[in-house]
């Protein structure tokens, strides 16, 4: 069937080209030139690679494929892209293919009772997620959760996986409007009666407003926090008393006395923002990056706690994240429709070297993929997730699966999105093949 964006072949001239590829078998096509129409797009240039793989297999199953030609993605017909781009049509032309970054499966949502505010898919073997109605919930797949962390007094705002693949125990980090943060400890092989109520081993008393954002040191021995208090805070995470810390015993309605509690510290407050901290990432062991709603994005030096270098965007912030070439690019979304993407490696500039705007609302989440250097998902209060490839002003593929605002997003196990809503789900997209 045409899209229309192909013309008729009868009446185009035709171009040269072989298909190349990073697939493996069984997507690979025969390296020989052939000749094709000059007017086709992606959907007739898939129609072409599929045929040519019924050719070797009539087995396989037709999919949609995308094109790049010297590293940009084709997103216009041959002929227009090569007349864009300068590209004599009398050479042979390579044109590399993918599978279309999109994905194959939603799964069931897993429902929960109120906002679903957070979400942390770090680890391979479960994710976490944060709720408006005060519990942290663990869940091992769409559907089942195994664990639900009671103790705060007020929504979730924020959450993180301190070491994600612990072969025993996995400490794991929640931050809340109740001002405070609490450190929990995870048995994921325990087999018990799903799903078990966890406590906190350890609460983080010391701002003055509602936590917005936490983020773990990538040793896992500390972690920082983002607040409307308009600083961030430094805490340890181990689970044995300092000077600083206190032990508090509460006692259950039975008269029995529960386990002992400790009450943490900051053991360093980094202060130079004037609004609302909304995100803390803590990238490199020495250095923190912060946005805010003071339309700033601060890299901080830990040991010295000094503000290293600012980046202003002229829009209140709520997402940030690092990662792309080098794991060194910038991205972060706010009170606007656009991402943008810093690449601070370039003195003297602090104009984004991407924006993407297709988004129509503000943004509320944005995470790059981790083991490519070219895709990030980003969410928005539109309702929409979308996935990108800085090879393309276009997104590659948008996921609807909330019927409200999307609150947070995030990637899972290589090849699953997963994205909570004001809709009270967290919906998982799976099957996306990400190169």
């Amino acid at each position: 069937m045409n899209n229309g964006e192909e013309g008729s072949e009868g009446t185009s001239r035709r171009i040269q080209v072989r298909f190349i590829t990073k697939l493996d078998a069984p997507f690979k096509v025969p390296p020989t030139v052939i000749a094709i129409p000059a007017d086709l797009s992606r959907f007739g240039l898939s129609s072409v690679v599929n045929g040519l793989l019924q050719a070797a297999d009539a087995d396989h199953e037709a999919e949609p494929f995308d094109f790049l030609i010297d590293g940009e993605l084709v997103r216009m017909s041959l002929q227009q892209f090569l007349l864009a781009k300068g590209i004599s049509a009398e050479r042979i032309l390579e044109i590399e293919y993918a599978r279309v970054v999109a994905p194959r499966k939603e799964e069931d949502p897993s429902l929960h009772d109120d906002w679903v505010s957070a979400v942390d898919g770090s680890s391979s073997r479960f994710f976490l997620t944060g709720c408006y109605d005060g519990l942290g919930r663990v869940w091992e797949s769409a559907g089942l959760c195994t664990h639900i962390l009671e103790g705060h007094s007020d929504a979730v705002t924020s959450v993180s996986i301190i070491n994600p693949e612990g072969l025993e125990t996995v400490t794991l980090a929640t931050a809340s409007k109740d001002r405070t943060l609490r450190l929990w400890k995870l048995n994921v092989d325990e087999d018990t009666n799903y799903p078990t109520k966890i406590r906190a081993f350890k609460i983080l008393r010391g701002h003055k407003a509602s936590v917005q954002s936490v983020a773990a040191q990538t040793s896992g021995e500390m972690v920082c926090s983002g607040s409307w208090d308009s600083t961030i805070n430094l805490w340890k995470t181990d689970d044995f008393s300092t000077e600083d810390d206190q032990v508090s015993k509460k006692r259950n309605v039975g008269g029995q006395a529960e386990e002992s509690q400790l009450e943490g510290a900051a053991f360093t407050t980094l202060v130079g923002h004037t609004q609302c901290v909304s995100s803390v990432i803590w990238p490199q062991r020495e250095s923190i990056y912060s946005a805010s709603w003071d339309h700033s994005i601060r890299k901080w030096d830990v040991e010295t706690g000094k503000n290293l270098s600012d980046i202003f965007c002229g829009k209140a912030l709520n997402c940030l994240d690092i990662g792309g070439e080098a794991s060194a690019l910038i991205a972060a979304g706010g009170s606007d429709p656009v991402i943008r993407i810093w690449d601070p490696r370039k003195p003297g500039s602090s104009a984004p070297v991407f924006q993407f705007a297709s988004h129509t609302s503000w943004i509320s989440a944005c995470k790059w993929h981790d083991s490519s250097s070219f895709h990030l998902l980003s969410a928005s209060y539109d309702g929409k997730v979308m996935l990108w490839d800085l090879r393309t002003a276009w997104p590659l593929s948008v996921i609807e699966s909330h019927s409200d605002k999307v609150l947070c997003a995030d990637w899972w196990k290589g090849d699953s999105v997963i994205s909570g809503g004001a809709d009270s789900k967290l919906c998982i997209s799976s099957q996306i093949p990400v190169q």
